[in-house]
């Protein structure tokens, strides 16, 4: 019996050893979540391949968390952890800022404001008692002498604490392989900003500009040279992936047209932002009043062959973003009140396109209708109206006292989903096939490469505000309302579409179901939930202790 027992022990004991043993040679993880969020894509396996020097991870994720950062905090944990499986290179490590109670903690929020690392004060909440933490969702890729920010947190409006981390965990993989990518590699593409037919100044797009640059070259580009060398100009800009045409304000001539029309044949990649209505905010802020009508920027034609027509009529969205107007003096202070502003629709996406997939409410002003027209090119409708829209022709008088109207159903019967930004990806033709040209070109095309271009009916939505000293804000950031929109992030997954060789964008595009605890249920089942959760697993120890007792004297009593 003795002999038999040990020969048994001994075998198991050697069978563990070996497994221990060949764990050290063959390492395999099995991801059993039935939505694979441990599953890495093909695009972040071939990112985090080409990583050959120590990259480091800095969360801030550490400290005494709600059970939903807690969750954000695990989910972060595991798939660092599955990073480094595929790659030793990756290191991480989980950093409490608040650990050290020498250090000043205003001195401490300075520091990660001027980093753009911004706090998050949540609530706890333990039967009834509340207590306020400050929590920071970032983390900091390091690759040699460069780091990158990184966000945990989505910003969501009006979204609970367990929904922005539901959102947030979907986010996770992409948020950090663009963090590994723009560290580990150096800028190859470059990006143009059109100038010189009245596009937005460098102020008001000074913060798009200063994300991407974090991955692409950026410069401005004049077109100004068209008049005298507009076939040098044309040789110039094909070097560029990438033009922004932020908001035009003045006609392009017709050789200025042919520039940019034989830059898109040649398969350049272009962004534009529209203004189809003459109509401006700051203005009507100032005055009360003012008349909207039509804007002709001799681009018509030009939109019509590559298939679409924006109508010069503006979108009146029951679903708006607010404003914020004086209503009267109390003391020596002026009151303001936010009232909806239904010329600023709040578009909500719904396409599962990875543009604009799991993006937050993003911010129109002034937006009109794009019509989408018969041709070779394929058209993906990225952001529409909500189905609470209806059209107002233009010319009209815009006046502030509009924000008491009372919206009925049935002017919005029949109307709604206008179509605001638009993808367009095919062979384009040239508006200047079978006309005459404006100037002679030798290597003048009807039609070439394949192209990609994003049209968006509202130029302000790549325009950042100003703060008091005139510095620039966050985009998407309002002042007035203290709101933040899904502006910054919508422009960027515009531009990382166009330019995205590698598919890190189609990373957007993953869905996680994340299962949160529900925490009125438990408060209200306190007891039970206990029983279920630690006396029952007690329990059934305890019997299984005593039957084992029973029966091991009865095999050796005998």
């Amino acid at each position: 019996m003795k002999v038999q027992l040990i020969k048994n022990t001994a075998s198991v004991l050697l069978i563990v050893v070996g497994i221990n043993i060949a764990s050290h040679f063959v390492f395999k993880r099995f991801d059993l979540t039935a939505d694979k969020r441990y599953t890495l894509s093909e695009t972040s396996l071939k990112i985090i391949d080409e990583v050959t020097q120590p990259l480091y991870v800095d969360v801030f994720l550490e400290g005494n968390f709600p059970g939903e950062f807690k969750k954000l905090q695990t989910e972060t944990q595991q798939l660092l952890e599955e990073f480094k499986s595929k790659n030793p290179n990756i290191i991480f490590q989980f950093v409490n800022p608040m650990e050290d109670e020498k250090v000043d903690k205003d001195v401490l929020f300075q520091s990660f404001m001027e980093r753009g690392l911004t706090p998050v004060n949540v609530t706890l909440n333990d039967k009834g008692q509340q207590t306020q933490e400050v929590v920071f969702p970032w983390a900091i890729a390091t690759y040699g002498d460069k780091s990158v920010k990184v966000p945990l947190l989505k910003n969501m409006i009006g979204a609970s604490t367990a929904e922005k981390v539901v959102s947030s965990v979907q986010h996770l993989e992409y948020a950090f392989v663009n963090a590994f990518n723009t560290v580990s590699k150096e800028k190859q593409k470059k990006i143009a900003i059109l100038n010189g037919n009245g596009e937005l100044e460098d102020k008001y797009i000074a913060d798009f500009a200063r994300s991407v640059k974090e991955n692409y070259y950026i410069g401005p580009f004049t077109l100004d040279s068209v008049a005298k060398q507009p076939t040098e100009t044309l040789k110039y800009l094909k070097k560029y992936d990438l033009v922004v045409i932020a908001k035009p304000t003045e006609v392009f001539t017709d050789a200025e047209k042919q520039v940019i029309d034989q830059y898109v044949i040649n398969g350049g990649k272009t962004i534009w932002l529209m203004d189809q209505v003459n109509m401006e905010m700051d203005s009507l802020m100032q005055t009360g009043e003012n008349l909207a009508f039509p804007r002709d920027l001799n681009l018509n034609d030009m939109f019509f062959k590559y298939g679409i027509r924006i109508q010069p009529d503006l979108i009146k969205d029951v679903m708006a973003t607010p404003i914020s107007l004086a209503t009267g003096d109390k003391g020596s202070a002026t009151q303001y009140t936010q009232f909806p502003w239904m010329f600023s629709p709040m578009i909500y996406p719904n396409s599962k396109n990875p543009i604009v997939s799991n993006l937050d409410g993003i911010k129109f002003e002034f937006a009109s209708p794009i019509e989408l027209l018969k041709n070779d090119i394929k058209k993906t409708v990225l952001l529409t109206s909500s189905q609470y829209s209806k059209l107002v022709g233009t010319p009209t008088e815009v006046n502030l006292n509009m924000v008491e109207e009372r919206p009925e159903q049935k002017e919005f019967e029949g109307n709604g989903n206008y179509p605001v930004a638009v993808l367009l990806e095919g062979k384009f033709h040239s508006v200047f096939e079978n006309r005459v040209l404006a100037f002679k070109e030798a290597s003048f095309s009807n039609s070439g490469k394949d192209s990609k271009m994003i049209v968006i009916s509202d130029g302000n939505v790549i325009k950042n505000q100003l703060d008091k000293n005139y510095q620039p804000l966050e985009l998407g950031f309002d002042k007035w309302t203290n709101t933040l929109y899904a502006n910054k992030e919508f422009m960027l997954n515009c531009v990382n579409y166009l330019l995205d060789d590698n598919g890190l964008i189609n990373i957007r595009s993953k869905e996680v179901d994340l299962p949160m605890l529900d925490k009125e249920k438990v408060y209200a089942q306190y007891t039970t939930s206990q029983i279920i959760t630690v006396g029952i697993p007690l329990v059934v120890l305890l019997l299984f202790g005593v039957l084992f007792t029973i029966l091991r004297k009865r095999k050796y009593s005998k």
